[in-house]
């Protein structure tokens, strides 16, 4: 299979050979890995039971997809990525802020999976072969696992598409397993001295909503794109490919949250998640944790590690993709070393998630509203300008830069960093919501009713007919 040469180029009508059912294996085959089931080992952590724990997932899960899943059709009408595609409202260079907010999403995720994947395996090939579980055991683990997905990432969109396919299938199969080698050990109450993390249910359970239900739709308000720009639209409807998304997400967030959720729940799995469910595990389970953790791992951190080098690419639009995917495998597998022997998984996994969103969610309602606004109809040579060294076109603006909605998402993110509660740092405005952490709702209500005034009545039109020609940039 020959490495893929696109970056954040327009693909072109003939390459976009893709459709619905690819879209839904892929959001569903690279979901199925612990560095999404650790999620669902979030609720318990916080003290909540089994049932607060799946309503809580389920609840924001479905606040998430209903409000990521339109994005998808940003880049089915582009033909590009979503950070790319966002010039149309950010400007062609402002677009940058969407490159930088799907970096930070892709690298944290990125860590994350390999940092817990790795642990588990080494946890398991610990018991299985007696290798000790070291700092210099897990590094080496850490580096295998990154190696592989930088060569999966640097395939492209083709072999992801394939590894998706088989891990749809192969992953069910390896936790629907779990579910009878975990259930002697099965209760619905939360681990042993547990109390509620924020001292009383509601805000628990409200926090639990975010950090393990709504997070996971929102990691992809960047990377839908990554995948429908391959989906043609003059032969799959906008319906299809919304609903298509929306199914994908998901069953492919539900299925591997609540595995997470059950086996928390069965190992006691309070303050760390990784040793007790290895601990718990028996004997003849270890070997298909083994591969879960090894296939899963490789399969999402892949999928993530192309978006990165996607948004590098965008960044620097000298750099290759394979270069800049390369670059940002090693920069997140640094973070995978820091935050193995540096941090506490509960509070780095919280901390990221609700900041990340709060910045990431008002980027994504203004690409939204300038989606309804332009009834899905865009100049995908105009949103290549930055990419080309050029300037010009109907998305220039001023100096390439749409500065009502750059500001719009400076005050929206910033209102939201003020609303947000983690285990590092609480923000001024949570005594005006009781304690509650309602950055993701503030942040995207302030982004949105900014941008929406600010450009009230100066809206684009949604088809221009004329197009300002481009000029060469001096390099």
């Amino acid at each position: 299979m020959p490495i893929e040469q696109r970056g954040v180029d327009t693909i072109p009508e003939e390459e976009r050979t893709s459709g619905p059912r690819d879209l839904i294996s892929i959001l569903l085959g690279s979901n199925l890995c612990l560095g999404v089931i650790v999620f669902g080992w979030l609720p318990p952590s916080f003290g909540l039971g089994l049932w607060p724990s799946v309503t809580a997932i389920v609840t924001g899960t479905l606040v998430g997809i209903a409000f990521t899943a339109p994005l998808a059709l940003v880049s089915l009408r582009t033909g590009t990525n979503l950070s790319t595609s966002s010039g149309a409202q950010f400007g062609v260079r402002g677009r940058l802020v969407g490159s930088v907010v799907g970096l930070l999403l892709s690298l944290g995720y990125t860590a994350l999976t390999l940092w817990i994947g790795g642990d588990v395996m080494v946890g398991a090939l610990s018991r299985l072969t007696g290798l000790p579980d070291t700092g210099v055991s897990r590094a080496v683990m850490y580096g295998v696992l990154a190696a592989c997905t930088v060569v999966a990432a640097v395939f492209g969109y083709r072999l992801l598409l394939r590894m998706s396919k088989v891990l749809s299938i192969g992953m069910v199969l390896l936790l629907a397993v779990g579910v009878f080698a975990y259930a002697p050990d099965f209760t619905t109450a939360a681990p042993p001295d547990t109390a509620y993390l924020l001292g009383s249910f509601w805000p628990t359970w409200l926090l639990a909503a975010v950090a393990a239900g709504l997070s996971g739709p929102v990691a992809f308000i960047t990377l839908l794109g990554d995948y429908t720009r391959y989906i043609s639209p003059r032969r799959h409807s906008s319906r299809k490919v919304l609903w298509s998304t929306g199914l994908g997400l998901l069953v492919g967030l539900l299925i591997p949250q609540l595995f997470g959720t059950y086996t928390a729940l069965a190992a006691r799995a309070g303050a760390e998640y990784a040793g007790p469910l290895v601990d718990a595990a028996p004997f003849w389970y270890l070997v298909p944790l083994l591969v879960a953790a090894a296939a899963g791992s490789v399969g999402n951190a892949g999928l993530m590690l192309y978006s990165m080098g996607l948004d590098l690419d965008a960044i620097v639009p000298k750099a290759t993709r394979t270069t800049a995917t390369v670059i940002a495998a090693a920069v997140a597998t640094a973070f995978v070393f820091v935050g193995s022997f540096e941090w506490d998984v509960q509070a780095a996994m919280t901390s990221f998630v609700l900041v990340l969103t709060a910045i990431g969610t008002p980027w994504a309602v203004i690409t939204l509203i300038g989606y309804v606004r332009c009834r899905g109809r865009y100049d995908a040579e105009a949103l290549q300008v930055f990419n080309r060294r050029s300037k010009g076109g109907v998305y220039w603006f001023r100096g390439g830069w749409n500065v009502p909605a750059t500001l719009s998402w400076a005050v929206g993110a910033g209102v939201g960093l003020l609303a947000v509660t983690t285990p590092f740092y609480e923000g001024p405005l949570l005594a005006l919501t009781g304690g509650v952490d309602c950055s993701f709702v503030l942040s995207g209500l302030t982004g949105g009713l900014v941008y929406t005034a600010l450009t009230a009545r100066t809206a684009p039109d949604p088809a221009p007919a004329e197009q300002a020609a481009e000029e060469p940039v001096a390099a």
